[in-house]
């Protein structure tokens, strides 16, 4: 039986250590994005609450802008998912 993984690597940020930095993916099986990021301060969080709740199974991650690019891949993976790239 084979076993196809979920995840699709799409990049890391390019300002990275290589360590603990930032990172994207896609879940093609899902069709989600998979963020690693910085995790948000409480007066980041508390400035996403003004404008809804943040329920405890959610999360506030912070990704460089530097990553756009990344982004952009990501979302190309998800909406054009037979293109290997």
């Amino acid at each position: 039986m084979e076993v196809t993984m979920a995840l699709r690597f799409i990049g890391i940020d390019p300002d990275t250590d290589e360590k603990n930095c930032p990172r994207v993916w896609v879940d093609e099986k899902k069709q989600e994005f998979v963020f690693q990021g910085w995790k948000a301060d409480e007066a980041l969080e508390d400035e996403v609450r003004s404008t809804g709740p943040l329920p405890g199974y959610e999360a506030v991650v912070r990704i460089p802008a530097r990553m756009a690019h990344i982004l952009k891949e990501a979302c190309n993976a998800i909406e054009h998912p037979d293109v290997v790239r």
